[in-house]
């Protein structure tokens, strides 16, 4: 009796396990969000093509010719960066700037109303647009913070199709997906998910993030396939010889990268204050005289600075040296397009100084270009965004060479540790309080309107 009683309600479990994994609201979510991790990976891929396609269209239109039209920059750079502004202000409200701390501020808001002013398809769309149009007028900006808003976007939609409750780890799993599948590196991306997206981070989002960075990673692969974003390097660091080098590469670097984000958002809330009074008139007015200083650095460093930096830094750590002055100039015209507040990030850019700053020491103290650059990436990019762990994974997966995990941790390190000396705020979290503040500002606004017509019923 006992057997058979035992025998039964096991085919009970067996019948009703077979009726929950058949149902569709078990499977649905699962398909959703596969979905949309598959598809992070080919919009990233999409607006890899699209950008590097706009940043070489304008290399060949305005830098590589010779006579009046080597001077277009001028006019073209400033309207292209009042158009995006003017589009970002009216059209695509909350695409402005890296799109990371969108998504940091999105994790931090409860509700759905207030997330979708930041994160929706409709931004996505906007930010890939803006991005490009900002790369084909020479702005000094990446595609990798826009991706990580992208990303994010896509997965949170996801989740309200497919009736998901995780949002904020949805979130912060599109955001890993985002930037794993923008630079090929999928370590990187979790990485970036654990110690900058999510400060308080859950180990129950694991599965999240570690799912949709392998869909959205294989996703790209399979477009682009397996590649290295800077190329191979063979050259490793003697600590013996090479340590001068790891010391300056990281202590400059994250004096500089600390510079960056101090002015930056010095400047990002003077200007928020000083826009309050007029603000699409004044936003189109800061962005077009921050496209003009962008455009003269451009012409005065021969067309160096224009765009993401990416060549010059691939060729940097293939162990080209670059000019002196190239890490400065890069400075200028990557602060300048940040606080112009047109959409596109500060990822490659960053690299971009690292990497003229890593060639400018190594050139100083006699080292080898190619390891100097890559140390001066770390030293640098660390000190901008305070995050040392993924500035040097980061750097790790896209030069291909590992034999200098300990010397690029510690550049990562000295680049931290100085920025933090000088800077206890870091950057993105800085920013993403702005928009914390906006969503709360609208709250109250919303609320405000709807008490006469509550009184008036």
């Amino acid at each position: 009796m006992r057997a058979s009683s035992r025998l039964r309600s096991g085919r009970k479990v067996l019948r009703r396990s077979r009726v929950v994994w058949g149902s569709p609201r078990v499977w649905l979510p699962r398909l959703v969000f596969w979905s949309g991790a598959v598809a992070i990976g080919l919009v990233s891929v999409l607006f890899a093509v699209l950008a590097d396609g706009a940043q070489h269209l304008f290399g060949e239109l305005f830098i590589s010719q010779d006579g009046w039209r080597h001077y277009l920059p001028l006019a073209v750079t400033p309207a292209g960066f009042a158009l995006c502004a003017w589009l970002a202000a009216t059209v695509f409200p909350g695409s402005q700037g890296s799109g990371i701390p969108q998504a940091i501020a999105a994790r931090h808001l409860r509700n759905d109303e207030d997330r979708r002013p930041i994160l929706s398809l409709r931004l996505a769309l906007g930010k890939i647009l803006l991005t490009v149009t900002g790369l084909f007028c020479g702005a000094s900006i990446g595609r990798e913070g826009p991706t990580v808003q992208v990303g994010a976007s896509v997965m949170l939609t996801a989740a309200r199709w497919g009736g998901m409750s995780q949002e904020r780890g949805l979130i912060l799993a599109g955001s890993a997906a985002g930037i794993a599948a923008a630079f090929n590196t999928p370590l990187a991306g979790i990485v970036f998910a654990i110690e900058e997206m999510g400060r308080t981070y859950q180990a129950r989002t694991n599965g999240l993030v570690l799912t949709a960075v392998i869909l959205a990673g294989l996703a790209s692969l399979g477009l682009l396939g397996n590649y290295t974003y800077f190329g191979m390097t063979r050259d490793t660091v003697s600590i013996g010889t090479d340590g001068a080098l790891v010391l300056a590469c990281g202590i400059v670097g994250g004096l500089l990268g600390s510079a960056f984000s101090s002015i930056a958002l010095r400047a990002t809330r003077r200007i928020r204050r000083w826009n309050a009074l007029a603000p699409l008139q004044r936003t189109v007015v800061i962005a077009a005289v921050c496209g003009s200083a962008v455009a003269a650095i451009g012409l005065v460093s021969g067309g160096l600075t224009f765009g993401t930096g990416y060549e010059q830094a691939r060729s940097a750590v293939e162990g080209t040296q670059l000019p002196w002055y190239f890490f400065l100039a890069k400075f200028g015209a990557s602060l300048l397009s940040m606080i112009s507040g047109i959409p596109g990030g500060i990822f490659a850019p960053s690299l971009a100084v690292g990497a003229g700053l890593g060639s400018a020491i190594g050139s100083l103290l006699g080292s080898n270009i190619g390891l100097a650059a890559l140390l001066g990436m770390a030293g640098y990019f660390a000190g901008v965004v305070q995050a040392p762990m993924t500035a040097f994974v980061i750097i790790l997966e896209m030069s291909g060479n590992h034999d200098n995990v300990i010397p690029l941790m510690c550049a990562s390190m000295l680049g931290y540790g100085t920025a933090r000396l000088i800077s206890h705020e870091p950057l993105y979290h800085a920013l993403s309080r702005l928009f914390i503040a906006d969503a709360i500002r609208r709250r109250r606004l919303s609320s405000r309107d709807a008490e006469p017509s509550a009184g008036q019923g």
